[in-house]
This record gives structure tokens, C-alpha cells and sequence, in this order.
């Protein structure tokens, strides 16, 4: 049995006395020879309690061999069906490199990594052509310190973000030949706090931007999506989510801040959009920089609300006002999405906004026995346009963060990508429940 190695073997000193090693890992795929000091997959690598890296759910490539060539390019694995591959590893940011295409055949992956986020996006490859492609992958989990944990609601226990391992989602028709993992701790972590409209949606046909904003990003920043659907400021503080943020932050980071659509659900004496929702975001705010840590305040995303005469309806009252309200006593960068997603809304129309929305008609996907027609949640589609209205504001706005960036983005969301034009490779797993806090 041929050895793991460190790849960059370097001592990680723990919040407590004493020291821990995060692994690094180097993965050789295929049933030939394998690459001195890389580890062999074969198809008896399946992930489980004993084994802590290998296929997972229950699915499996096909394995293929050209017989040519160095140890690392002469095989690899292949599907036109997603798979996934797990591997066990502590909380914390890693770089992962996948290792894509054959002498012989052409490709196109597609890679999600743990609840469904969008890291790699139609990768190409013609026969003959090999790409390496490296994405930053944020692994949490919910201990805090001795004491405390992250308060879970039920449905969060089976999510991949909260479990103990790293899960990386193969989509399309995928030639993956070797991968490399290696913890990454000197990236630029941007936390995002938020509800159902930010976070990592972990099954179809739900999606968020929180989940589709990693792909615009280069290595040297990491995503860590510690929102959860139905949220408020006060929820969010009281399961600890922001107690949890503060123990891992590092002076340089960012958080970026979207409440409201729940908030405004509160009929507290003292809640409200001047009182205590302005109250929380301001001690969000206060704590992050305390950390040493930049915040960005977002207003909540507009709902798919048209009145009779095709004009978009106000749904959120005082909330995005408030919002703004605080970012400028405070001195903190605004994304104004509650503008940006009406005029996406509007540029769509009233049927064709449907199409950002999980508007669905029964039978679209196995086991859907009734139509789905939501107006708050996102489908894949509307989740990367306001991903992109994200992107393009950092860019504008020049946020120090545009440097990560793969590409100068500068999007009008009145002019939205054609839905045509762009694919989603839909992940294996489904839930047609709504999401809280519709």
C-alpha cells in the first residue's frame, strides 16, 4: 500500500496547550499504476467509518485506463453522472486541486463542494488537453469552544456542511484524474450571516447566492456560509451562529450581513426596523471589528411580488431602509440587493421572473407528485444572477476583495444573463419542502 504524504507538511498550533497536524492529501485515480507517494483510488475506495476518504452516497465512476503516458495521466475516472468523493478532515480552509481530461476523450465538469457550492463551472477539455483546477473550500463545524456549540435546527443535522467531512460533487461528463487537498489557512475568509435567500441550500431545486458566489472567486479567498433559512438578527445571535463566527475570524476578514425578510416577522414591544433589528445589525458591526474584521451590510432581497399592473410591490416596509440607515453612521459598505433584485425582477417580467423563483411545475423532478410556486426562494438560476449582482458590486465598489476575483465582473441587473444561455447540472438530491421562513 503505497503511503499518503504531506504535501506541504506544516505544524497547525491549536487553541489549546500542545499542537495538531492538518492532513494533506494526494489522490491518484484510476485502477493502473499509481504515482510514487500519491494514494491509489481503486473502485473498492468507498467512503466509510474506516475508511476516511473515498466515493460516497453510493455512487461510483467508471474507471479507465490509456495505458500511456506517466503514472498520474495514463487512467482516470469517468461518469456523465454526478458522483461524489468524501474525505475526512478537521474545520478550516482548504485548497483543492482537481486534476481534469485524457489523451483520448473530451470533457466538462462541473464541481459543488459540500451543500451544493458552485466551485468549478463547466471546465472543458478537448482529448489530449489536461487542466489543473484549484478552488478554496471552507470546512466548519459547530463547536465553538469547551462550552459552547452552535445551536442546529433538526433539519441542519443532515446537511454536508455540518458534518465532519470534506464532499466534492462531480457533474457532467467527468474525466477526473488526480486531486490534491491541502489546509490553506492564510486565505481572506468572507463569513456571510443571513437567512434562506443566503444560505447553502443543501438539495435542489432550492439555491441561494451564498452557495453560487465561491466560483467567482480565485484561491486567496474562502466562503465560510454560516447562514441558515429562516433567520433573524436575534435567532441568528441566540443559536450562537455569530459567537461562532468571532472563534474562528482572523483580523483581515469579512462578514457580510442580509437580514429583514424575517426580521419584519417580529411583533416584540421593542422590535421593529428602527429598534432592535437596527440595535443587532449595529452590534455586528461592533463585534466583527473588534476582531479586526471588515463587515458589509446587504438589504434583504426584493420578493417576486407584481401587482395587477405588472409593477413590482414593496413587500419588506422599513427594513432595507434601516439598513442603509446604519451602514452609513457606521461607515460600512452597502450592497443594496433590495435595488438590484427588483430591476432583475423587472427586467425579466412578470411570467419570466418566475424562472428565478422555485416555480415548478409537478413532475419536473423524481418523486415531485405537485407543482411548486414560491416567491421568496431562489431557483439555481436567480441564485447566480444575484451572486453575479454580488460579485459586480465588490468590483464596483472596489472593495479590497476585487482582487480575488477570476475576472472583473460588472453586471446591470436590468440586463440579466438569458436563461437560455446558461446551464445548471442539477445535484442528485432533492427535497420539495420549502425552506423555513418562506
Amino acid at each position: 500500500m503505497t503511503k499518503a504524504f504531506l504535501l506541504f507538511p506544516l505544524l497547525w498550533l491549536s487553541n489549546t496547550l500542545g499542537a495538531q497536524t492538518k492532513p494533506s492529501y494526494a489522490f491518484d485515480f484510476g485502477a493502473g499504476k499509481t504515482k510514487k507517494n500519491w494514494l491509489p483510488i481503486s473502485p473498492q475506495t468507498i467512503y466509510s467509518d474506516k475508511q476516511t476518504y473515498g466515493f460516497d452516497f453510493g455512487t461510483l465512476p467508471q474507471f479507465v485506463n490509456s495505458g500511456r503516458g506517466k503514472a498520474l495521466k495514463q487512467d482516470a475516472v469517468s461518469s456523465n453522472a454526478p458522483f461524489y468523493f468524501s474525505v475526512k478532515l478537521p474545520e478550516g480552509n482548504y485548497k483543492v486541486t482537481a486534476y481534469l481530461g485524457s489523451r483520448t476523450d473530451a470533457s466538462n465538469t462541473t464541481v459543488k463542494a459540500e451543500s451544493r457550492r458552485l466551485m468549478l463551472q463547466n471546465c472543458a477539455t478537448k482529448p489530449g488537453q489536461f487542466k489543473k483546477e484549484t478552488f478554496i473550500v471552507n470546512i466548519k463545524d459547530r463547536k465553538i469552544n469547551d462550552q459552547e456549540s452552535v445551536a442546529l435546527k433538526p433539519r441542519e443535522y443532515n446537511k454536508l456542511d455540518w458534518d465532519d467531512k470534506l464532499t466534492l460533487e462531480f457533474d457532467g461528463n467527468t474525466i477526473l484524474y488526480a486531486l490534491t487537498i491541502a489546509p490553506a489557512e492564510d486565505q481572506v475568509t468572507v463569513f456571510l450571516a443571513g437567512n434562506s435567500t443566503v444560505v447553502n441550500q443543501d438539495e435542489e431545486p432550492w439555491a441561494s447566492w451564498g452557495q453560487m458566489i465561491p466560483v467567482f472567486f480565485k484561491p486567496g479567498v474562502a466562503i465560510a456560509n454560516h447562514a441558515e433559512s429562516g433567520l433573524t438578527l436575534g435567532s441568528f445571535l441566540g443559536s450562537r451562529r455569530l459567537n461562532k463566527i468571532l472563534s474562528v475570524a482572523k483580523p483581515g476578514d469579512y462578514l457580510f450581513i442580509e437580514f429583514g425578510h424575517n426580521d419584519q416577522k417580529e411583533k416584540g414591544p421593542n422590535d421593529g426596523a428602527y429598534k432592535s433589528y437596527t440595535e443587532r445589525l449595529k452590534l455586528f458591526v461592533q463585534k466583527f471589528r473588534e476582531k479586526g474584521g471588515y463587515p458589509v451590510i446587504l438589504t434583504s432581497t426584493s420578493r417576486r411580488a407584481f401587482d395587477d399592473n405588472g409593477e413590482l410591490l414593496f413587500t419588506l416596509g422599513d427594513y432595507p431602509d434601516a439598513a442603509r440607515k446604519v451602514a452609513k453612521e457606521l461607515e460600512v459598505p452597502l450592497i443594496d440587493l433590495n435595488v438590484y433584485t427588483k430591476k432583475f425582477y423587472k427586467a425579466l417580467g412578470v411570467e419570466g421572473s418566475k424562472k428565478a423563483f422555485v416555480h415548478y411545475p409537478a413532475n419536473s423532478f423524481p418523486g415531485q407528485t405537485t407543482a411548486l410556486a414560491d416567491n421568496t426562494h431562489f431557483s439555481p438560476y436567480g441564485a447566480y444572477e444575484i451572486s453575479k449582482i454580488v460579485a459586480s458590486e465588490i468590483e464596483r465598489q472596489q472593495l479590497p476583495l476585487n482582487k480575488f476575483l477570476k475576472n472583473k465582473i460588472f453586471f446591470d441587473p436590468a440586463k440579466p444573463d438569458s436563461l437560455d444561455s446558461w446551464t445548471w447540472l442539477a445535484s442528485p438530491r432533492a427535497d420539495f419542502l420549502k425552506p423555513d421562513g418562506n
